[in-house]
């Protein structure tokens, strides 16, 4: 059975993230989306309000598991849980360059488990949590970020932020 852990802080979860999970939902039997507690950033989000975005965005992908996990290294909250592997995605040159190093060390301490990488598609490779929060404040913000975030995520942002004038 393949197990895999795919963590960030998805402050908000994103259709990037969304392409991510179902891709890793094709690739292994079992699929946990964990949510890391960095106390070094400041997120937008509480744990429990993410935890909820990305329940309610899988809503579909019902065999997919949903939790968090702070102050572990990734590869051994992964390895905690039984995954052999890590799902990891590129966006541009710099996430390769991060990526690989962190493949690295991670193999260092958990040579067990394995380090996967995904590159997504073209049109929804630069979205990211942080790109969808800088959206969010002019005028028809809406009408931009809808096409970035999952329904669930969208209605929270509007509830949040406020519908304004689209």
């Amino acid at each position: 059975m393949r197990k895999a852990v795919y963590a960030g802080s998805f402050d908000p979860i994103t259709n990037g993230h969304l392409w991510m999970v179902e891709e890793g939902a094709r690739l292994f039997d079992e699929l946990v989306v964990a949510v890391g507690v960095n106390p070094d950033k400041r997120a937008e989000f509480d744990v429990t309000e993410r935890l909820e975005m990305i329940k309610a965005s899988l809503a579909e992908h019902p065999g997919v598991g949903v939790e968090s996990f702070e102050n572990r290294y990734l590869v051994d909250y992964a390895a905690s849980l039984g995954a052999q592997y890590v799902l990891r995605g590129i966006r541009s040159q710099s996430d390769y360059e991060f990526e690989c190093g962190m493949r690295r060390v991670n193999e260092d301490l958990k040579p067990e488990v394995t380090t996967v990488f995904l590159i997504p598609p073209r049109e929804i490779a630069e979205v990211s949590s942080s790109l969808v929060r800088g959206l969010i404040g002019p005028q028809g913000w809406q009408q931009v970020v809808r096409g970035y975030v999952p329904p669930p995520v969208f209605e929270v942002l509007v509830e949040r932020y406020g519908r304004g004038k689209s």
